[in-house]
């Protein structure tokens, strides 16, 4: 079958987030501002929101997202402060490209094949940092698009309808074992195992490849490419 297609994983494979706030510097701020939240509990919240209510409403911003957290958390936070949160959480949570992105997704393009993000992460939370790739993408699925985080095989199924291509014709480039190799895995989808921290190991040995950098990845689907259209 001929390759059509490849899915970048986004947190960890074309992007990550250079200067996060902790839990613990969040808690100090709301408590200085007379809310008792605790780091624990914060991240506990905060990935309830990211994993279950983000998926069901899609916050557009920053607000909404650190409302609902609130809301988990009970607190009736008042909009002075939730709005100086949400400028705390924009400064420093937001995305950035890792340098090898742009060219491997553009390359991706010139090889003719079809592009797409598959993410849980709100969108609003990437979408300025995929500004210079946003040309070379066909599909973005995030959680919202499919009403489920990524480890519901879901995803991956209805961005595959939306390309127009099936498992067996697209690849899947990501550094998370669970759902950037075994679920897709399990659908028929190829898969290349990105470890950037040079440590290759074999913690997933049912990926098809492995690849320490995104330009060796798309190397590799270069070469799927041409041997599948031999």
């Amino acid at each position: 079958m001929i390759l059509k297609a490849v899915l970048f994983d986004l947190h960890g494979t074309l992007a990550f987030v250079k200067d996060p706030q902790n839990s613990e510097q969040i808690s100090e701020f709301l408590l200085q501002h007379g809310y008792k939240v605790y780091p624990q509990y914060l991240d506990a919240t905060s990935h309830f929101v990211s994993m279950i209510d983000y998926p069901k409403y899609g916050y557009a911003n920053w607000q909404g997202y650190l409302k609902q957290i609130m809301h988990r958390l009970n607190i009736k936070i008042d909009s002075k402060t939730l709005e100086e949160l949400a400028s705390i959480y924009r400064k420093h949570n937001t995305y950035v490209l890792y340098p090898d992105a742009a060219s491997a997704v553009e390359r991706a393009k010139k090889l003719k094949l079809k592009t797409a993000i598959v993410t849980t992460i709100a969108r609003f939370k990437f979408q300025p940092a995929i500004s210079p790739i946003r040309q070379y993408l066909d599909v973005i699925t995030t959680g919202y698009e499919v009403r489920c985080e990524k480890s519901n095989p879901k995803m991956l199924r209805q961005t595959l309808r939306r390309l127009g291509v099936s498992p067996a014709e697209a690849v899947m480039i990501g550094d998370e074992p669970l759902v950037d190799i075994r679920i897709p895995k399990t659908l028929g989808i190829h898969t290349v195992l990105l470890e950037r921290m040079h440590n290759i190991s074999n913690k997933t040995p049912e990926a098809n490849a492995k690849a320490t950098t995104l330009k060796e990845a798309i190397e590799i689907v270069e070469k799927w490419q041409h041997l599948h259209s031999e």
